[in-house]
């Protein structure tokens, strides 16, 4: 049976009160506490190390977790594995994986003490992802679906995500308006971008996804 939707008034209500200002749909009461118990362990690990400029609940409700979910909701069904891509605090690949439990979620981060928050952060909230603690380039196998989101590099990185997508399958980029054209060029032209998806509250932030040709193209 599925999670009852979150009843007005609860501690829930604001998250998914976000979600809807955004369009989006909202979020089962058990994955809404996981979101709670995700939000309480940034805040306790950002007083020590620098997960995120963004720390108060509000703004990273806002801007992390509302995106984040927006992609696992605008992502196409069908996807297996998911690679995120600069894993960083777990955007979006972590809320991906709460939201579409159906998914192999693997976080790549090479930086050591933002891997030991993400290895803290799926024991905390129970999930099946896998951690890769050193750079994705160095993956050696393809995904269903490979995202980024506010990767230093952007460019470089892009083009590197662009190999490890398998072929008839997908990549997706957050990114800007202004941005889109410099970052949808080094994927190449195996890829065939659909039409972004704008994020609401901004006219510049888009989800971008691009299926890559199947070898028989």
């Amino acid at each position: 049976m599925m999670d009852e939707l979150v009843s007005p008034g609860s501690e829930a209500t604001d998250l998914n009160a976000l979600l809807a200002a955004a369009g989006l749909d909202p979020v089962q009461k058990a994955t809404r506490t996981k979101f709670d118990s995700y939000l309480s362990l940034m805040q306790h690990w950002n007083s020590r190390i620098n997960l995120t400029a963004i720390r108060d609940a509000e703004s990273i409700m806002s801007r992390h977790f509302v995106e984040s979910i927006a992609c696992a909701q605008f992502l196409p069904t069908g996807i297996d594995s998911l690679l995120d891509f600069g894993s960083g605090a777990g955007f979006p690949g972590i809320p991906i994986a709460l939201c579409r439990p159906e998914i192999v979620v693997t976080l790549a981060e090479s930086q050591s003490k933002k891997a030991a928050f993400l290895q803290e952060a799926v024991r905390t909230l129970e999930l099946t992802c896998k951690i890769w603690p050193r750079r994705a380039e160095e993956l050696g196998h393809q995904f269903d679906c490979v995202i980024l989101r506010a990767v230093d590099q952007m460019e470089r990185a892009v083009a590197a995500a662009a190999e490890l997508v398998k072929p008839g399958r997908w990549l997706a980029i957050l990114t800007t308006q202004a941005d889109l054209p410099r970052i949808q060029a080094p994927a190449g032209r195996e890829f065939q971008w659909l039409e972004p998806f704008r994020l609401s509250g901004s006219d510049q932030r888009l989800i971008c996804v691009a299926s890559k040709a199947s070898r028989s193209d």
